[in-house]
């Protein structure tokens, strides 16, 4: 389901607040780039043949939340039929059902989206598929307020990914994103997940995890697993790049622990099931 073109705007939906709200809020979270479909990637990576791989690792790690980024619409589209546990909300980076998606993935029978919308990281982000900053192509961000339907707690998760040639716009994107967030209620929680394509010794990084923005979760875990891996594998390199080239991070504002977090490696017969690894955090939200 295409939620970004249901309704125009930010969505309004009912959300049950008749639950007590419990004081913290256990949930699993994935950021995961899963590599358009395009026709030169050789075999076995391949959509169709990483497809069946990539639904396999998302029933192993269990998220109840994930964002990923790159997909096309149809590669959405396959993803939620392999997926009967989620919906997802998300538009195209070109708007509509064009380009890639930030889409948002979330379990239908625990949250309850209240209100999302997108932006562009641009100088006019409320322009559909606009640009600015050097980056030729477009970048965007799908932002959802959610309720979970057990506590009655609410969060925000945003979902985006920066440009991966123009070093001015992975900056200002930071920058924006870090405005933007000022429109947010400041006592609910935030998740950030993305593709930064940035390691944590850049400028985004320093930009978004300021005094007052965002922690990196990968920085606070209590425990870390692959900590000797990067993000990026390219089909080919099991190491990710190692340690300083971790691209795909996910953040937090709030008050929001992290028990562990894992760069997660699975192959499937020496197939990779993305050019990236998937990041994925067991988290606390604390309210």
């Amino acid at each position: 389901m295409l939620i970004g073109n249901l309704f125009p705007g930010s969505s309004e939906a009912f959300a049950s607040t008749h639950q007590e709200q419990a004081s913290e809020m256990d949930l699993k979270v994935m950021t995961y780039n899963l590599r358009y479909k395009n026709n030169s990637d050789a075999s076995p990576h391949t959509w169709d043949e990483r497809r069946p791989t990539i639904s396999q690792l998302i029933h192993n790690e269990k998220p109840d939340i994930f964002g990923t980024q790159e997909a096309l619409y149809e590669q959405i589209k396959e993803l939620d039929e392999d997926l009967p546990k989620y919906d997802w909300i998300g538009e195209g980076r070109e708007g509509g059902s064009k380009g890639e998606f930030m889409a948002v993935f979330y379990d239908k029978n625990r949250f309850s989206p209240i209100e999302y919308d997108h932006f562009w990281l641009s100088d006019t982000p409320d322009v559909i598929g606009s640009t600015s900053w050097g980056n030729t192509i477009p970048r965007m961000v799908t932002w959802v307020k959610f309720q979970d339907k057990k506590t009655g707690q609410q969060f925000y998760f945003i979902n985006t990914h920066f440009d991966h040639r123009s070093q001015e716009a992975r900056e200002k994107s930071a920058a924006l994103i870090v405005e933007k967030i000022k429109e947010f209620n400041p006592e609910l929680p935030i998740l950030l997940t993305g593709d930064f394509n940035a390691n944590p010794d850049t400028k985004p990084y320093q930009i978004l995890t300021a005094e007052g923005a965002f922690a990196d979760l990968w920085m606070t875990a209590e425990t870390r697993i692959n900590e000797d891996l990067g993000t990026f594998n390219g089909f080919n390199n099991p190491s990710g790049g190692g340690p300083n080239n971790r691209i795909d991070w996910i953040l937090s504002k709030g008050n929001v622990t992290a028990k562990t977090i894992e760069i997660v490696n699975y192959q499937k017969n020496g197939q990779f099931p993305s050019d990236h690894y998937p990041v994925m955090a067991d988290v606390t939200l604390q309210y």
